[in-house]
């Protein structure tokens, strides 16, 4: 995606992907401060983590207590969280229902950003996790309530989305071992991308709802980074085309 961006708003620039295991984390974001670095994207496990290695966040970044993008200026790294505007880019497009009840799966660093955004969003958002206490405690940080999935009012329910590494690389990982009866008008999202098809969307379009992996997410939280890095506003179809480039790729 990113390599696309730099070509098409003409700037010399690359993008690599490196894998970083807990103990060299902060050797990782340290590396940042090198001259011609721009920054970096942060996944899973390190978006919480990394909050204490960095000189200043933006507000979203605080406010959520984790960061998936990290701006290099003048030997300072500050971060910043695009994945809360991304995914409210990716429900827009998808035209997910703007009433009824919101449930957030997970209560990790990506659910942090959804419950944020979600609430932000003027939504009434439930947090489901399969240990209580972490969701009861995201919600009273962050808004919510939290809830057992046996008891969660799941028939109100018109936005459901797995912010839990579930499926992640599993597609037949769920975050619900049962999948709910919710109201017909809602949307599945899932941001999960990787694999394209996950358990949770599978259940979802067999019992007849729409449903959306996370590959709209990721772009738009991309493109977010991408200007924050560079200054250039590249449009957002130039990541999904350079998304569904690669996937199709042999």
């Amino acid at each position: 995606m990113h390599r696309a961006a730099f070509v098409h708003a003409g700037l010399n620039g690359n993008y690599t992907a490196r894998r970083v295991g807990a103990a060299d984390l902060a050797q990782a974001v340290a590396d940042l401060r090198r001259p011609g670095v721009l920054g970096a994207n942060l996944s899973l496990p390190h978006k919480e983590s990394a909050v204490a290695l960095l000189e200043s966040l933006t507000p979203a970044a605080r406010a959520i207590g984790a960061v998936n993008t990290i701006v290099h200026m003048d030997g300072q790294l500050r971060g910043d969280n695009t994945d809360a505007p991304g995914l409210l880019a990716a429900l827009a497009d998808a035209d997910a229902p703007t009433g009824g009840l919101s449930v957030v799966l997970g209560a990790g660093g990506a659910a942090r950003a959804a419950v944020y955004a979600l609430r932000q969003a003027g939504r009434e958002v439930l947090i489901v996790n399969r240990t209580h206490a972490r969701a009861q405690a995201l919600a009273a940080e962050l808004g919510g309530r939290a809830a057992w999935p046996e008891t969660a009012p799941w028939a109100a329910v018109t936005l459901l989305v797995n912010a839990s590494s579930a499926g992640l690389d599993a597609p037949h990982d769920s975050p619900l071992s049962t999948f709910p009866a919710l109201d017909p008008r809602a949307l599945v999202y899932d941001m999960v991308y990787q694999p394209a098809e996950t358990r949770l969307l599978r259940d979802a379009r067999r019992a007849g709802l729409r449903a959306e992996n996370g590959l709209g997410m990721l772009a738009h939280q991309a493109r977010l980074a991408f200007a924050a890095w560079t200054g250039a506003d590249v449009p957002v179809r130039v990541f999904l085309e350079a998304l569904h480039a690669a996937a199709d790729a042999p």
